[in-house]
């Protein structure tokens, strides 16, 4: 494709760990954009960006988490068009949160195949935490068609106060946020507020569409 460079955001740091795998594999240069909080939270996960030969961005503005790793990628790669953003969180603006949750898919497949093998039937529900969503979605694809499986979401509940919470579905409204109209925490005139949460990935105040959906419906 052409790309000079490869860029990503990452929240907990799998997907960075995964992108700079693959950079490191096709001799291609990566930058790893990261919140600074969610740096000290993971730094097992930095360091294994940085031995992979990976550029690890701290992003400093804001919340410094997940929200802010993807606004400094989205304004970094507007501005070096020569990159090819590898977005790992399911958000932003079409059509990627439709090539994460295709990529991601891998494992609602590999665990409904597992299931079906180990208990020759399927689960009685599902369940995955809800932040950037790509991991839930990955696991939800796979059961969709099938209504007697229930699907559940769990958010990262902080003190179950609006201001103190990344529980978007809950506490969220529906605004246009990076590039995609959805849930959003927001102050009360509408403007996204930051989100809280101990756990780095679950620590992001906007939901993809697909995962509102799924609530509404």
């Amino acid at each position: 494709m052409g790309a000079k460079e490869i860029i990503a955001e990452t929240g907990a740091g799998q997907h960075g760990v995964a992108t700079a795998t693959a950079c490191a594999f096709l001799g291609l240069p990566c930058k790893i954009f990261m919140g600074a909080v969610d740096m000290q939270r993971q730094a097992l996960n930095v360091k294994r960006m940085q031995l992979l030969g990976a550029e690890v961005i701290a992003c400093t503005s804001g919340n410094q988490t997940l929200k802010d790793a993807v606004d400094t990628a989205l304004s970094y790669y507007i501005e070096n068009p020569e990159s090819y953003y590898l977005l790992g969180s399911h958000v932003g603006p079409h059509p990627y949160p439709k090539m994460v949750g295709f990529f991601q898919s891998v494992i609602g497949n590999e665990a409904k195949q597992q299931f079906l093998q180990k208990e020759g039937k399927l689960p009685d529900s599902i369940i995955a935490c809800l932040g950037g969503g790509s991991n839930a979605i990955g696991l939800f694809s796979a059961f969709l068609e099938d209504q007697e499986v229930k699907i559940y979401g769990a958010e990262g509940g902080g003190e179950d106060t609006l201001n103190n919470t990344a529980a978007t579905l809950n506490y969220g409204i529906p605004i246009v946020f990076q590039g995609t109209y959805s849930y959003c925490l927001t102050d009360e005139n509408g403007n996204p507020i930051a989100s809280k949460s101990v756990a780095a990935g679950l620590d992001y105040p906007g939901i993809s569409p697909q995962h509102a959906h799924f609530k509404r419906y």
